[in-house]
């Protein structure tokens, strides 16, 4: 009789509480969407910050440095690693080119020549930067240089110019002695090539022979000295091969380069690049055939260089020598100095307008 009342009692319990339960459940689904029941609401909380993504690209690797750091790192374009390349390859090229048959190029050259390129690429762009910092400061692209921008002083870049070519020189210094004399006798041309955009339409020429030294100080590197049967058509083809590639980047600034006063390739060809560029293309191919016949080279190079060939008759089919939406759109030449004076100065806070008074509502304009 006990048993049966106790069991009653249970299930009525049961029946009692599963309201309850249900309330209570709601009540636990409604705290953890965030809402405690009406008058209230759970204070809203941003969305958390995005952790810092760790990248390993040269810009990543930049804008990670110490922020006193960033501007000199900028300067020297270590966020911009293709131009070290484009001077690293012509030496890879000779070293490669002097190794003896069946060996692989001398490693310890081709990083000694790896940290060349990197500080002396760091050079010639703290050069090209200290004389057209005020160039610069016109034209958009370029007018958030560190030097253009003013977050480095003349004198502040004058110093680090100078700890890099001490850098430099003793890369210098590990070579053989005809290396070394080799080696800075380019040095005239990287301080003069950045001045050649004032004088000549072929500015692209001067860049060629300086950033193709290379082709004749890595052979002299391993050999003692150039053989100018190899040396000179290799260093003629790193001319022609610039000429190609810096003609078709020359074309993003022509618009801003005729409006203040310099000269390029793009502006010299204009509507005749593309031939001009094939003809630099065939004399490339040819110098590099030379190159081939004078080392005595086999099947594999001639191989690579027929797909050298096919890759610039694929480019020169494709490319295009308008500008792009990156570029400026037409301006007067005093609206291009005051964009660029604008893009030097701090950004101000954003401060909303006092409302007109109400006497003048009606005869105000909307601002665009």
């Amino acid at each position: 009789m006990l048993a049966a009342r106790c069991a009653a009692l249970a299930g009525g319990l049961r029946v009692l509480a599963r309201p309850w339960l249900r309330g209570f459940g709601a009540l636990a689904q409604a705290r953890a969407a965030g809402s405690l029941g009406v008058g209230h609401p759970r204070p809203s909380v941003g969305p958390e910050p995005r952790r810092r993504r760790l990248g390993l690209s040269a810009a990543a690797v930049v804008n990670s440095a110490p922020r006193p750091l960033q501007p000199y790192l900028r300067l020297m374009r270590l966020d911009k690693p293709i131009g070290t390349w484009l001077l690293y390859l012509p030496c890879t090229w000779s070293i490669g080119l002097a190794a003896e048959p069946g060996c692989f190029p001398d490693w310890y050259m081709l990083s000694l020549f790896g940290t060349g390129a990197v500080l002396m690429r760091g050079a010639g762009c703290t050069i090209n930067d200290m004389w057209d910092r005020d160039y610069d400061k016109k034209v958009i692209r370029t007018a958030n240089r560190p030097i253009a921008a003013g977050d480095i002083s003349t004198f502040q870049s004058f110093i680090f110019l100078g700890g890099q070519l001490t850098l430099a020189l003793g890369i210098l210094l590990c070579l053989n002695y005809y290396s070394i004399a080799l080696g800075a006798a380019s040095l005239l041309l990287v301080i003069t090539y950045p001045l050649m955009k004032r004088i000549t339409y072929w500015p692209q020429l001067a860049l060629g022979l300086t950033f193709n030294w290379g082709a004749l100080l890595g052979w002299s590197a391993i050999k003692g000295s150039c053989d100018l049967s190899i040396c000179l058509p290799l260093y003629f083809s790193g001319i022609m091969w610039t000429l190609i590639y810096d003609t078709i980047y020359a074309h993003q600034d022509k618009r801003d380069d005729a409006l203040i006063g310099l000269k390029s390739t793009a502006l010299r060809f204009q509507e005749n690049t593309k031939q001009w560029l094939s003809g630099f293309g065939v004399a490339m191919l040819g110098a590099l055939s030379l190159v081939g016949v004078n080392s005595g080279q086999t099947a594999p190079y001639y191989t690579a260089l027929a797909a050298v060939g096919a890759h610039l008759a694929h480019q020169n089919a494709t490319v295009s020598t308008c500008q792009t939406q990156r570029q400026v759109q037409p301006l007067e030449i005093s609206e291009v100095q005051s964009v660029g004076a604008r893009a030097c100065e701090p950004a101000p806070a954003p401060r909303a307008p006092p409302p007109p008074p109400s006497s003048l509502r009606s005869s105000t304009t909307r601002s665009s």
